[in-house]
């Protein structure tokens, strides 16, 4: 299936299908036929699983980062484009990013600094990097205080999902993408009894069709767009204290998933939504097994204080928000009001 994402002349094909990447040299061809060379970036646990065969058609050259999130710093993207000028990448040739959301979130901002812009293509291999981290051109970095808060819209030249590789991640992976499609389920208010017979393509199909949507009314997160933060405001926020004390206890999606839940609540305590709101996310998370009860030792202030820098907030707390409208991104919410309805989602436990 090819999903256009239509941004005028930076618009793009993802292609979601098995053997997906496959595509990969004719989309080079196409689109970059002055090419000679390609960066193929990725992580170093992914060079050895059956799928990394990849033919980009060009001189090829595979540049290692870190696993997950521990590539999403300052230093890599400096080490990338060091590694870009050594071998000599010009204007005319393309890096390739090959494995999940963290892959593609820093190969693509190291090819939107260097050389003030390179072409990138996606072939996002995570369940995460598939439905949300490889579409719509978000790309960056974390800095010690929060996520994302270094970076730049860079639209790839094409998103190649080939579903095939989800088939040898790891349980917690696949968990963790759950999260965003739960994220895509609610914002399109879906049955969630229809849950359980939908397959695993369609889902990665149906939030890329939703994300194209939104990233074609909105590119660069001025209206709309920021619909896509539901869940994240906190999400963000419980990433950074679990992962400091322990990188393995939570993914991104698992957290997402969490504020979703979160978010409903925070919406009923504001007199936004009805108790049947927090009664359909519930059933939505349950239905795709996320959790949706907070991570142990998270203190209340600690929390507050980490959504105060999150990347949406205009020096208040802002969230996106279900209400009598609809889905809004609200702000100027009181930090005490937000601190209290987060000790209370803690009481449910």
């Amino acid at each position: 299936m090819s999903i256009h994402v239509d941004l005028g002349e930076r618009g793009y094909d993802v292609i979601t299908a098995p053997d997906a990447r496959r595509e990969l040299s004719g989309v080079i061809a196409r689109r970059l036929p002055r090419a000679r060379a390609a960066a193929v970036v990725t992580a170093a646990s992914l060079v050895d699983q059956p799928w990394f065969d990849v033919d980009t058609g060009l001189v090829q050259h595979v540049v290692i980062v870190p696993d997950g999130e521990a590539a999403k710093t300052l230093a890599a993207v400096e080490y990338l484009c060091e590694r870009f000028a050594t071998l000599g990448l010009s204007r005319d040739d393309v890096v390739v990013a090959i494995g999940g959301g963290a892959v593609t979130d820093v190969a693509g901002f190291a090819a939107a600094v260097y050389l003030r812009g390179i072409a990138v293509v996606h072939v996002p291999t995570s369940l995460v990097g598939q439905v949300d981290a490889a579409v719509g051109g978000k790309t960056g970095v974390n800095l010690t205080v929060g996520k994302n808060l270094v970076g730049a819209f860079h639209q790839p030249l094409a998103v190649l999902c080939d579903v095939a590789t989800l088939e040898t991640l790891p349980a917690r992976e696949l968990r963790s993408g759950r999260g965003e499609l739960a994220k895509c389920w609610l914002l399109e208010r879906r049955d969630s009894d229809a849950i359980a017979a939908t397959t695993r393509s369609e889902l990665v199909s149906m939030a890329v069709e939703f994300k194209a949507s939104i990233v074609a009314a909105d590119e660069r997160e001025l209206g709309s767009r920021a619909l896509l933060n539901y869940g994240h405001t906190l999400g963000h926020a419980i990433e950074l204290l679990v992962l400091a004390r322990d990188a393995n206890e939570l993914r991104h999606g698992e957290a997402v998933s969490i504020g979703l839940a979160f978010a409903a609540r925070l919406a009923h305590a504001l007199g936004r939504v009805g108790n049947d709101v927090i009664r359909y996310h519930d059933a939505v998370l349950d239905g795709f097994d996320v959790p949706r009860r907070l991570p142990r030792g998270l203190g209340a202030e600690a929390l507050v204080d980490l959504m105060l820098r999150d990347k949406k907030a205009r020096h208040d707390l802002t969230f996106v928000l279900d209400g009598p409208n609809g889905f809004e991104v609200v702000s100027g919410i009181d930090p005490l009001v937000v601190g209290a309805q987060i000790d209370r989602f803690r009481d449910e436990q």
